[in-house]
């Protein structure tokens, strides 16, 4: 039997363009021979649809969808998944399912048991979990059909009390399927691996997994689908970042027991390089947009967003607006310009020194002669999101958020200022992995000048002003952020880490009292374990750790 996998971008909603790749997906897979071609989870409708499923007319048009795809489906067969009602009024209403379909007609329905309810996931709001499980019999050969989650139970801390391949396994089927929306993050092709494997030499079975890839606003899906022998050794890895389609043979999979060569795969920053490509780009083609602005201080951060912006859109496509103050410094103009020719985007320069000191004079009754402090940095830093939005406004411009990953922690940053934008592209990149960025980026020639990387970071709010006035040096924020973030750690836990006490009690109190910011900025692209947004919530005024 040969079985093709299909990894293919899914639009949430969009039944006529996903229903036009799947079908163009079955008669690419057939006319390379396939017998079976799979499709990714939920792929009908997007993952993840969220509260789109609550609407009676989105479900009926998944339907609608299945049985103009099931048409298409002679001289071959497909696994697609989408939603399902469930007819038990006990229960919610829906489950979480594959169609397995063969000679024009719907032959099984497989529905998914271990609903993630964590980080970004939260499927058991919509879905009811399966209890009953059956194998398909299929050209001669029987298939244990699991979705996602459903083969992630097989670690040291299980979240789940069953594993439907416990039930599956004693109607002794001949290979495991797996579809898949597994979101991307830096961390988790590794694990993904490991996973799967394990499954595949546990149930001694061949295992052939597909993933989605694309973006969803914040939510990136790699791809990188995959293929195991029963002794759970990888023998196949698709394209990560691309769409792909690829036909193996059963047999060669069941009989050949030498190890796949293991790929060269990317590393952190080259995997989070493309994965922050891939979030713009569909970002905007899915909200139907086409052209990005932002604000380009000189500064290493709009550097990187403006450069991935390029790469994404087309520089052509790409406008950064240089707005320098009297605080300013010279360097930083020219950096600025520096990145704009060597990329070619387009750009304007509009100063500001004159509106601010407008502000000043307007103010200064009601401000009854109190000093310079925060009041006037962050003036600076709202006129400038105000120029944003008004060249958003007037050409059509959807507006970049440049705010890193260490800035939103510790709420370094302008509400309705330098934190304003439409999408938060390295939100969830800390600054020292910016840096690792900007080098990447220049790997073959220089795009950023090296001036950008080198110089201290700078606000340029005030005279002389450096980021390391107001925070501990990077490299130790960031590692003090990273065991507080992603690796959940409390006070005593980090300065049992060798951290400096009043510096770690310092930092998470200003993470959490920043919380009430994180709430009021855009959706930030995901590439981390554990990212702001969606996938982290906390309540604004809890009194731990402040």
């Amino acid at each position: 039997m040969k079985i093709a996998l299909a990894q293919l971008n899914y639009h949430i909603g969009n039944f006529e363009a996903n229903t036009r790749k799947i079908i163009d997906g079955i008669q690419l897979a057939k006319s390379k021979g396939a017998d079976l071609v799979v499709f990714a989870e939920l792929a009908i409708c997007g993952y993840p649809p969220r509260d789109f499923l609550e609407y009676e007319e989105f479900i009926a048009l998944c339907e609608q969808s299945v049985l103009e795809i099931a048409a298409h489906c002679n001289d071959i067969a497909c696994i697609v998944g989408s939603p399902v009602k469930n007819d038990i009024l006990q229960g919610k209403d829906l489950f979480n399912a594959a169609y397995f379909i063969e000679a024009g007609k719907v032959k099984a329905i497989t529905k998914k048991a271990l609903l993630p309810t964590y980080d970004v996931f939260d499927e058991y709001r919509y879905f009811e979990p399966a209890t009953n499980f059956a194998c398909i019999d299929f050209k001669g050969k029987r298939i244990a059909l699991t979705i996602c989650e459903d083969l992630w139970n097989i670690n040291d801390n299980p979240l789940y009390v069953s594993n439907p391949m416990d039930v599956l396994i004693k109607e002794k089927p001949d290979v495991m399927i797996n579809i898949a929306a597994s979101p991307f993050s830096y961390t988790h092709d590794d694990e993904r691996i490991k996973v799967l494997g394990d499954n595949a030499s546990k149930y001694q079975l061949p295992l052939f997994y597909v993933n989605q890839v694309g973006a969803q606003t914040e939510i990136i899906f790699d791809g990188g689908s995959l293929v195991f022998d029963a002794d759970g050794s990888m023998k196949a890895e698709m394209k990560y970042f691309e769409e792909d389609l690829q036909v193996f043979d059963l047999a060669e999979v069941e009989n050949v027991k030498n190890k796949y060569p293991e790929q060269q795969r990317a590393n952190d920053i080259e995997q989070i390089h493309d994965a922050l490509i891939l979030g713009i780009r569909d970002y905007f083609q899915k909200s139907g947009f086409s052209k990005a602005v932002l604000g380009l201080s000189g500064g290493i951060d709009s550097a990187v967003v403006c450069a991935l912006a390029c790469r994404a859109l087309g520089a052509e496509n790409v406008m950064a607006v240089l707005m320098p103050s009297k605080f300013s410094s010279d360097h930083s103009v020219q950096d600025a310009l520096g990145l704009v020719n060597n990329i070619g985007c387009m750009h304007e320069i509009v100063p500001i020194k004159e509106i601010a000191e407008a502000f000043d004079e307007t103010l200064a009754p009601a401000f009854k002669g109190l000093p310079f402090n925060l009041a006037e940095e962050n003036i600076q830093a709202r006129i400038r999101g105000i120029i944003n939005m008004a060249m958003s406004n007037k050409f059509g411009y959807i507006l970049l958020n440049t705010s890193n990953k260490s800035e939103c922690a510790v709420g370094y940053g302008t509400l309705y200022g330098d934190m304003c934008g439409a999408i938060g592209v390295i939100g969830d990149v800390y600054k020292m992995q910016v840096f690792e960025l900007a080098r990447y980026i220049n790997k073959d020639e220089e795009i950023i000048p090296v001036n950008t990387i080198v110089k201290p970071p700078s606000a340029e709010l005030r005279p002389d002003q450096k980021d390391s006035d107001s925070l501990p040096e990077y490299e130790v924020l960031d590692k003090i952020l990273y065991q507080h973030i992603e690796m959940k750690q409390g006070t005593a836990a980090i300065i049992n880490q060798g951290f400096d006490e009043a510096l770690v009690k310092r930092i998470l109190r200003m993470v959490n009292i920043a919380e009430f910011k994180r709430y009021q900025t855009p959706p930030i692209l995901r590439v981390s374990p554990k990212a702001f947004g969606m996938g982290r919530r906390m309540p604004i005024v809890g009194k731990y750790l402040i």
